[in-house]
């Protein structure tokens, strides 16, 4: 499964912000390396440079390659509504993504190792895409055999985040998709007007 493996900590201080989560060494030094890392400046960014950016930040976030990022920027211009919104809307109905966000994994990374080793269940099925689309009312859970995972249990145990679109059972370890978030309710500082501005060239 194609995906990024390069360091993280570099890509974090390349947006200036920990995108990746809680990074002790972007805290201690969240600038380029080297003596003169604070003080680096370099000419004023172009329009286009701005907007690629921000699809690159999207893309680092949400662990998804240029093909796919672009295949879903498709599907949300062939939607109705607010393209950016929709696009958003896509990429986290993503099964990796959900599982993240269920607290089910510490990171999307971790999330799509747990989807791609078939310890997630949707409506009962055992599914190993991690690009796989929910739909309202699918049911995400962890497979039976899998509960026991100190993985999933230590991540579970220190979830501490609640999303409206997403509703948790922690009894059966399984949570239900309610709905596509609204805008607002997505965390992620992205401008994801820039990113359909960038494709609409």
């Amino acid at each position: 499964m194609a995906r990024y493996r390069g360091p993280k900590t570099k890509i974090a201080r390349k947006f200036h912000e920990p995108i990746y989560g809680p990074d002790k060494n972007y805290e201690r030094k969240p600038y380029a390396p080297g003596m003169h890392g604070q003080n680096r400046r370099r000419g004023k960014t172009s329009e286009y440079g701005i907007q690629l950016q921000e699809k690159q930040k999207a893309k680092y976030t949400y662990g998804i390659l240029e093909r796919q990022f672009r295949k879903l920027y498709h599907e949300a211009s062939r939607r109705g509504g607010i393209t950016g919104e929709v696009l958003l809307q896509l990429i986290e109905a993503r099964l990796d993504n959900t599982v993240y966000r269920l607290g089910i994994a510490r990171s999307r990374a971790q999330a799509r190792q747990l989807v791609s080793h078939c310890h997630i269940a949707v409506n009962g099925n055992v599914v190993n895409i991690p690009s796989f689309s929910l739909k309202e009312g699918d049911v995400v859970s962890v497979r039976e055999r899998s509960k026991s995972l100190e993985v999933i249990t230590d991540s579970l145990a220190s979830r501490s985040n609640s999303y409206s679109w997403l509703e948790w059972d922690g009894a059966t370890m399984s949570g239900k998709f309610l709905n596509y978030p609204q805008r607002a309710d997505i965390p992620e500082t992205i401008n994801e007007q820039l990113i359909v501005e960038l494709y609409s060239k």
